[in-house]
């Protein structure tokens, strides 16, 4: 039966997704090598689990920021976590594992033949006839080796990283097994996170310690393969040894490729087959992180390093600045069981310390947390429980030591502060939220500062003006609690819609990054939705020119192409996926819906990329949405229905689309008055 097992473990892994899936096997349809190569996304084809902080992957040479290039035949080995679609050169790339031959582990090359992978599962074949197959479901993986005949082991690099600093580690050694704790930097090296694991390996192995953190796992020569069961916790070793099981590797298999249909499933799509391949790959990149970190009895570490209990799954591993206005979203829609775990780990944060960054006692990985405030009232709005009263005061904390210091700060500050007042609302302390409120206001007078004069020189640079990743041109939108004031700032409806018209008509919106991102849909807060509805449109799945990168300023070279492409090269040069956020954008496009503000329950509309979208919840709810009059050259809305009434606007509220039903929109060639006359324009004041 094992060698049968062991057969089947090289076939083609869509035969086993294919009676996974409780409803559709849209796994299958993922694509997990899609933005891998280059600067062009930063992801990899690891084998994974939905929101696990283990991840199992190549390490190759060279490596790019997430420790894997597609084209590259080198592979240095395996490691067991990375921050999916991040900067600084990437992060994690712990417990380096490497299957050696011979007797020196460094002498003996890892040069790629073949490879393939789906969600949950990894495998790669080597010229020294070395093969490696991955699979992890939830915080567990089992790793299988085959070897040729001749002497053969493991080395272990337990300080590895992919860019960050290694901070320190324990490990003790007991007959095939390997247990303790590893410390490193978080993304960009400003905090620490400690994770624990247990690993075991099948086979009879003799260890050498070589006291410098790395150890070799010698086999028996005459042994043809091998496995290794790896584990993580947070807590401590003790969860970590208790999570592993005897499951065959075709049971992992089957039991990783079934949760991810079961994420996956939670929105159907139907229509041309490529895009919806293109949907599901990164619908995939969504549901990477954060990362769950509690254990199935309740424990978990906080941010502090203590130790806490929670009835609540409890998640880490944060990159809110980046994915607040569309991943985390898409999460609360999608995934709303799970959505009240995050929300309730986010106030968490402010609990046990936050910071914008990390802190030196992260239990996962992270990167940053800014606009966590945006997301607890966005969070609230659409119906999620938030204590605010137990953590008002850190609230108010967090948000008096904003800095407004650079123009782009002094906008995103006065976001937060504008979401503070909200909240105070709620609370009834009236006074409080005023003064708030007032400070929120103040964004009027920074911009008319620094982004009202747009015939400055320096205007269309990166980083100018000590800007962070973008443009004062791209900046000067960002207001979105207050569009009816910014409005106002340009000097009324026809003046803002000129200044977007120019604003896109010469290619001044930069894809590749987030300060921007809202842009495309802010005609929707003027007498011209329809512009949106367009824009939308060829951003998701026509040619674009793009001039600006994240290394540079508006140059000579642009990139003239589709931005979402479903091949390893994907994206626009320098534009990384940011823990899924931009994968989030195209998601929320295809479906024909996207937030018109973090923080309320509304959403702008557009034309779906498919004839057909459906979202299903566990409760029985569906929302379907119907496109009538389908065609990529029908980007207008002409109609809309909301269960069978006309609805004549193009917008529509969280609480409608989580009461389930169904959305008909008709499309058209042409623009169309729809929704002119009943427009949502975000407005401080209400």
């Amino acid at each position: 039966m094992k060698h049968f097992l062991i057969a089947l473990l090289f076939l083609p892994l869509i035969s086993i997704a294919q009676s996974a899936s409780p409803k559709h096997t849209v796994s299958e349809k993922v694509n997990v090598f899609l933005g891998s190569s280059g600067d062009h996304g930063q992801m990899t084809p690891a084998a994974t689990y939905p929101f696990s902080m283990l991840s199992i992957g190549p390490q190759t040479y060279p490596k790019l920021h997430a420790g894997y290039e597609y084209k590259a035949k080198t592979f240095l080995g395996f490691t067991h976590n990375r921050f999916e679609g991040v900067g600084c050169q990437g992060s994690g790339g712990n417990i380096l594992i490497k299957p050696y031959l011979g007797n020196n582990p460094s002498a003996s090359a890892l040069v790629k033949t073949a490879e393939s992978a789906a969600p949950g599962n990894y495998q790669v074949s080597f010229s020294n006839k070395i093969k490696a197959a991955f699979t992890v479901v939830e915080k567990q993986g089992l790793e299988h080796y085959d070897f040729p005949a001749g002497e053969k082991g493991f080395y272990f690099d337990l300080k590895h990283t992919l860019a960050n600093q290694f901070v320190s580690e324990q490990h003790e050694v007991g007959g095939q097994s390997i247990s303790g704790y590893i410390e490193a930097k978080t993304t960009c090296n400003v905090g620490t996170y400690k994770i624990y694991y247990y690993i075991t390996i099948d086979k009879p192995v003799k260890w050498a310690d070589s006291a410098n953190h790395k150890l070799t796992a010698t086999l028996d020569a005459s042994e043809s393969n091998a496995e290794i069961r790896v584990s993580f916790s947070s807590v401590d070793v003790a969860h970590a040894k208790s999570a592993l099981d005897k499951r065959e590797f075709v049971q992992m298999q089957t039991a990783s490729t079934r949760g991810w249909d079961e994420v996956l499933n939670h929105i159907y799509v139907k229509g041309d087959a490529e895009r919806e391949k293109l949907f599901y790959s990164l619908l995939y990149r969504t549901m990477q992180s954060p990362y769950v970190i509690s254990e199935k009895d309740g424990s978990y570490r906080a941010t502090d390093g203590s130790l806490q209990h929670s009835k609540e799954t409890m998640y880490n591993g944060w990159a809110i600045w980046d994915n607040y206005r569309t991943q985390l979203p898409l999460l609360a829609i999608a995934l709303p069981e799970r959505y009240k775990g995050i929300t309730a780990s986010i106030s968490n944060l402010y609990a046990f310390g936050k910071k914008d960054y990390a802190t030196q006692h992260e239990p996962s990985n992270t990167v940053r947390t800014e606009h966590a405030i945006v997301v607890l009232l966005d969070a609230y709005r659409k119906g999620f429980k938030v204590d605010f009263k137990g953590i008002c005061d850190s609230l108010i904390k967090d948000v008096d030591r904003l800095d407004y210091s650079h123009p782009e700060k002094a906008l995103e500050s006065s976001y937060d502060a504008w979401a503070l007042s909200q909240i105070l609302k709620v609370l009834k302390k009236d006074d409080l939220s005023a003064r708030y409120l007032k400070k929120a206001a103040e964004y009027k007078t920074y911009w008319k500062k620094d982004f009202e004069d747009v015939t400055r020189r320096d205007v269309d640079q990166v980083s100018a003006r000590g800007l962070y990743q973008g443009t004062i041109l791209q900046y000067r939108w960002f207001a979105p609690f207050d569009l009816k004031g910014l409005i106002e700032l340009m000097g009324g409806d026809a003046a803002y819609i000129r200044q977007l018209d120019h604003f896109f008509e010469n290619d001044q919106y930069n894809h590749a990054n987030e300060p921007d991102i809202q842009a495309p849909y802010m005609y929707n807060a003027s007498s011209q939705p329809f512009k949106s509805q367009a824009l939308v449109h060829k951003l998701a799945v026509d040619t674009v020119v793009q001039y600006y990168f994240n290394d540079n300023s508006r140059g000579i070279d642009p990139f003239i192409d589709r931005i979402y492409k479903n091949k390893p090269d994907a994206y626009i040069r320098t534009m990384d996926d940011d823990a899924g956020a931009n994968s989030a954008w195209f998601v929320f496009a295809a479906c024909g819906f996207s937030p018109a503000c973090v923080g309320s329950p509304v959403y702008y509309l557009n034309v779906p990329l498919f004839p057909t979208v459906s979202f299903a919840w566990p409760d029985g709810k569906v929302f379907h949405i119907a496109t009538k009059n389908y065609s990529d050259q029908h980007p207008y809305i002409s109609k809309v229905m909301l269960n069978g009434k006309i609805l004549d606007r193009t917008w529509i509220t969280h609480e409608e689309i989580m009461k389930g039903g169904q959305l008909v929109i008709t499309a058209s060639e042409k623009p169309s008055e729809t929704g002119v006359k009943n427009t949502w324009v975000s407005d401080m004041r209400k």
